[in-house]
């Protein structure tokens, strides 16, 4: 849906974006991802026409990015941008018309999602007079609202509780289940998990990371293993398999972190360690996405 361009972006003297490219799938959640002052949030306010890139070019379903695709995008910031002193009802009614509905659909919209949301008596009061966590349901209402193609979702968990966080991430899947794509920026690698598709990694105004996110866990992998074992320790010996890099004792067994030596399998750890203990679990560790953020951004660049 999306293409990127070569964009670059100055600002005075700091180069915000450098030569930035990269393409996010329809109907999929790509996570843009990256350290404070990467370029994010310059990159998606080039996305929703509020800047200009200095050269590159977006397209959005393969047309150059215009005023016409304004309306077919959602953007919901990281800096809330609601007016305090408004109603919440009037003020969601003048954002959906400023996307194109028509007063009585827009009005109609907001009932269901209002009610959606739990927060349906709520329409006459103002901003200021609600919780955090009560004002972000109202910004995300007003975000999806008119049925966006592309939802730009910045930190949205930011200022909910659990339960409302949850409630959040189901109505983002269920978006993206209805067509939506979603480009969706967060801090929390853990959401990064259990959403995204695919991610682009900006440090230092670069690109320096994509792809979809079982393929990037996938290429870290580095044969380090889990054991939990019973019985009395066991002292490895220089025939063993794998090297030990920590061990752990826990409630009545020992945990072990292992590497495989060069050429060694899985399979040969167990004809190891099986004559000798019982083993109650043994599985991959696998790198989360927040250890590969951290390994990645921390590289010299």
């Amino acid at each position: 849906m999306i293409s990127i361009r070569n964009i670059v972006k100055q600002y005075a003297s700091h180069r915000a974006l450098d030569d930035v490219s990269m393409e996010i799938e329809k109907g999929k959640i790509f996570g843009l991802l990256g350290p404070n002052g990467a370029g994010k949030t310059s990159l998606i306010r080039i996305i929703n026409q509020i800047t200009a890139p200095d050269s590159g070019e977006v397209l959005f379903n393969g047309q150059k990015l215009s005023q016409f695709h304004i309306g077919k995008i959602g953007y919901l910031p990281e800096e809330r941008g609601l007016y305090k002193k408004m109603e919440i009802g009037e003020q969601v009614l003048y954002l959906a018309q400023l996307k194109g509905l028509s007063k009585s659909e827009a009005s109609r919209r907001i009932k269901y999602w209002f009610g959606k949301m739990e927060i349906s008596g709520w329409l006459n009061k103002k901003i200021e007079d609600l919780s955090k966590g009560m004002q972000q349901k109202v910004q995300f209402i007003a975000t999806v609202l008119h049925e966006p193609e592309l939802l730009i979702l910045d930190e949205p968990f930011t200022g909910f509780d659990p339960v409302n966080a949850d409630l959040i991430k189901n109505e983002i899947l269920e978006l993206n289940r209805k067509g939506a794509t979603v480009i969706f920026s967060t801090h929390r690698m853990e959401s990064v998990e259990e959403l995204c598709d695919s991610i682009a990694l900006l440090n230092l105004s670069h690109k320096i990371l994509e792809g979809k996110v079982k393929d990037i866990r996938n290429s870290h992998r580095d044969g380090t293993y889990v054991l939990e074992y019973e019985g009395a320790k066991f002292s490895v010996n220089g025939n063993a398999p794998f090297t030990i890099v920590s061990e752990t004792d826990m409630d009545g067994s020992t945990q072990l972190m292992l590497k495989l030596n060069d050429g060694s399998k899985i399979n040969d750890v167990l004809q190891y360690m099986l004559p000798h203990v019982s083993i109650n679990r043994l599985e991959e560790k696998v790198p989360t996405m927040n250890e590969i953020f951290i390994q990645t951004v921390s590289k010299p660049q």
